[in-house]
């Protein structure tokens, strides 16, 4: 659109001035014309040739032209005669809007010489438009008891023309109630309705006037605006509550967003006068806004969040309801809210524990804990019944306090039986559902000194064989106790008893603490073979507890004993003997017996005689297990007269022991063997007679011995609870050789000790060093195969 000048004010169409300026070959004006808005394209604006003074000839071919801008197109320039023309309709209000003058300048140019001619055109203003308002209606509400002369701003009209053209005159419709003044200002003129005496709203409610604006042409035109004026009621009622105290029951736990109560008040004003807005009480508690939300509008009451009867039972609910007048009136209520128990509470079990542990020897009826119940709920909801598990040696005893009651012992308590109780107790109250609690309650058992130490058998058998090394270890005993820590601590002392008894125990040495036992010297099988002691077990209780157990102890030989020449003896003790035979007589004729004794039993007292020396090994024969020495053929002539047998007696030991005896054997005629077998009869009396004497020592002692193992024997096996029996045999000559023997029974097994001499075809117990020999136990046998 147009370029903006300068503003000046142009009142002709000719041109008002020019100024000519000579800069060298420069020659510059400055032209103004003016023309009306709206004139028709190519309408003549004025002559610029001749009112520059140029010849208008030269035009054509000096170029004379109108420089490019931004306003050239509204414009033409004719060369042939120098008219400047509309070169299209032009609107003063979109070109120029909001300006007082409207000033298009164009810029001319002309050649041969150079010059630059400003031309400025002014775009004068027509009565082309009428006032218009922005709103063909506005609303007004007036209080019917505001004031007369009291005025109310009105939309005020706009016209874009300009000058006299624009906005000049208001006028109202005619009415009793209000009146028109305006307000000049720069640009307009603002209407203000004014009140020109008291409204009554009861007379008329509703105003309706039309306000005409008038601008200053010539013919004038206008526009009209609507004007609504509604009477407001004044607020001269307050609301009212349809009851000023409401009372209503709300279950707990009602989810949120139940409706409790919709208020109701009313005012009897209108409008916003009679619009009622609901709200809490300024004073009220933040406990009741937490739970309960009130609408303002409708007046709801509604559970906003959790409701629990154990925690509040009445809200006491303060309301206000207030109009919207200004200022607004309010009316006030309470509402009471009884909140109903429902049965949302379990029991709570408490458990006050006198002593973590009872004794075992507890009296029934001993308190071991006490328990409260509790249940937060009321009525029978919060009534409770209290029991608990079965099979277990305790009961709940009510106490005077309700829900209170104790935890005692109904029976007697072993704690080697159950050491540990696990007690439930279970709460259940009365309320529809029952809801119940458990609780487990564990009681530990504590341990006295209720039982005594209990050895693994009783009696014990220990086999010992002698010579065993004093301060070794020869056997342990174990005792257990059930009872705990200081009441299962056992020490282990031997009862020393009096007379040989005593006497024996004084050697024997138990370590306290494991039940090790140790000889302190050295055991002879020859000399004891079997005896018996006790060990007492005691506990650390207090009182302490103790029990005893027998060892019997057996002693096993060793072979320690070598075999001793009871006959050949010499005068002077030596192993040596001289036989006459006569020289006529026949084989297998009885020489001598070779006569030994082994002080041991078993393989160790089994003695073989065997020649290591012989003068004519066809002559004689010495029988391995006899000692007999007989001829094995007649004598000859050429046989020499005396002959010398040196003759090996051994016992069967692992470790065999020996001893030799010599026989001098001569050969005499029969005369002289005769005569000689007189007198050796008589010497051979005496020597017998001394040999006879010692085999009855050593009889005598053996039997003392056999005795006295009889007598112990008899009172083991009387005592005993196990298969154990005793026998005793014969003591039996074989062959010449004292032989006795021991047999007892334990278990499966039959044991017999055989001394010094045994019978052959008899078998070895391992592990006894050839001393003890088992024989089979034919009652056994025959009754399995029975």
């Amino acid at each position: 659109m147009g370029e903006r000048g300068q503003r000046h004010r142009v009142d002709g169409w000719w041109v008002t001035g020019i100024l000519l300026l000579c800069f060298g070959e420069r020659i510059l004006a400055h032209l103004r014309y003016s023309v009306p808005e709206e004139v028709q394209v190519g309408s003549p604006v004025g002559n610029v040739a001749k009112d520059l003074g140029l010849d208008i000839s030269t035009l054509t071919d000096r170029r004379f032209r109108i420089v490019s801008g931004p306003s050239h197109s509204l414009f033409q320039l004719n060369q042939n005669n120098g008219v400047l023309y509309i070169g299209k309709t032009m609107d003063r209000e979109e070109l120029c809007a909001g300006t007082k003058v409207c000033l298009i300048n164009l810029k001319i140019v002309v050649e041969s010489p150079l010059e630059i001619h400003y031309v400025g055109v002014e775009i004068t203003d027509v009565n082309d438009h009428s006032p218009t308002f922005p709103e063909s209606e506005q609303r007004l509400e007036i209080a019917e008891h505001t004031r007369p002369g009291t005025r109310f701003q009105i939309h005020a009209a706009r016209d874009p023309d300009v000058g006299t053209q624009s906005v000049r005159l208001y006028k109202l419709s005619a009415n009793d109630f209000f009146d028109i003044e305006t307000r000049d200002s720069d640009e307009d003129k603002i209407p203000f309705l004014v009140l020109k005496k008291p409204l009554d709203r009861e007379q008329t409610a509703e105003h309706r006037l039309v306000l005409t604006a008038l601008d200053g042409g010539s013919p004038s035109k206008s526009g009209n605006l609507n004007l609504t004026i509604t009477v407001v009621d004044i607020n001269d009622n307050h609301p009212v509550f349809s009851k000023d105290i409401y009372t209503v029951s709300l279950d707990e736990n009602a989810p949120i967003g139940t409706l409790v109560l919709q208020l109701n008040a009313t005012d009897l004003d209108e409008g916003s006068n009679s619009e009622i807005e609901y709200s809490f009480g300024k004073t009220q508690k933040k406990k009741v806004h937490d739970t309960f939300e009130l609408d303002s509008v409708t007046g709801e009451i509604r559970v906003k969040g959790n409701v629990d009867f154990e925690d509040t039972e009445i809200y006491r609910l303060d309301l206000q309801a207030s109009d919207k007048g200004q200022p607004p009136w309010t009316a006030e209520s309470r509402v009471v809210i009884k909140i109903k128990d429902l049965n949302d509470n379990k029991p709570d079990i408490e458990v006050t524990s006198l002593s973590n542990s009872v004794p075992e020897d507890s009296k029934p009826g001993t308190v071991i804990s006490l328990i409260s119940v509790t249940d937060r709920d009321s009525g029978l909801n919060g009534k409770v019944i209290c029991k608990i598990t079965d099979n277990v040696p305790f009961d709940l005893t009510p106490s005077i306090e309700e829900n209170m009651y104790s935890l005692v012992t109904k029976g007697r308590l072993d704690r080697e039986m159950v050491s540990h109780y696990d007690i439930t107790i279970t709460a259940t109250d009365c309320g529809e559902p029952p809801l119940s609690s458990v609780k487990t309650l564990s009681v530990q058992v504590s341990d006295v000194n209720d039982n005594k130490p209990v050895f693994s058998q009783n009696p014990f058998e220990l086999y010992l064989v002698e010579n065993n090394a004093p301060g070794a270890s020869i056997f342990s005993v174990n005792a257990a106790d059930n009872d705990l820590n200081e009441n299962a601590a056992i020490t282990y002392h031997i009862v020393r008893g009096t007379g040989q008894q005593g006497d024996l125990t004084s050697f024997l040495n138990v370590n306290p603490e494991n039940g090790q036992i140790s000889a302190l010297k050295s055991f002879d099988f020859e000399t004891l073979k079997t005896f018996q002691f006790q060990v007492v077990a005691s506990d650390s209780g207090t009182p302490s507890l103790s029990s005893n157990v027998t060892v019997n102890v057996f002693i096993l030989d060793q072979n320690d004993n070598a075999p001793v020449i009871l006959y050949p003896v010499s005068s002077n003790g030596s192993a040596e003997g001289v036989e006459e035979i006569p020289r006529n007589v026949n084989a297998g004729h009885l020489v001598t017996k070779v006569r030994a004794y082994d002080a041991d039993i078993g393989y160790n007292s089994w003695l073989l005689f065997s020649l290591q020396e012989v003068t004519d090994h066809s002559l004689f024969a010495l029988d391995r297990y006899t000692g007999q020495i007989r001829t094995l053929r007649s004598f000859t002539e050429t046989d020499e007269a005396e002959h010398k047998l040196l003759i090996l007696v051994k016992d069967n030991g692992n470790v065999s022991l020996s001893a030799t005896a010599t026989v001098i054997v001569k050969l005499v005629e029969p005369k002289e063997a005769f005569a000689a077998s007189d007198v050796k009869s008589a010497a051979k009396d005496d020597e017998e007679n001394n040999v006879t004497f010692y085999l009855m020592i050593t009889l005598g002692s053996v039997s003392v011995l056999f005795l006295i193992s009889i007598i112990v024997l008899i009172a083991m096996q009387c005592s005993k609870t196990t298969d154990y029996t005793s026998k005793y045999l014969q003591e039996t000559n074989y062959d010449g050789t004292l032989c006795h023997s021991i047999q007892y029974r334990s278990g499966d097994k039959r044991y017999m000790l055989v001394g010094p001499r045994m019978s052959i075809g008899s078998t070895i117990v391992p592990g006894s060093n050839a001393n003890t020999l088992v024989l089979p136990d034919r009652r056994r046998t025959s009754a399995e195969v029975r």
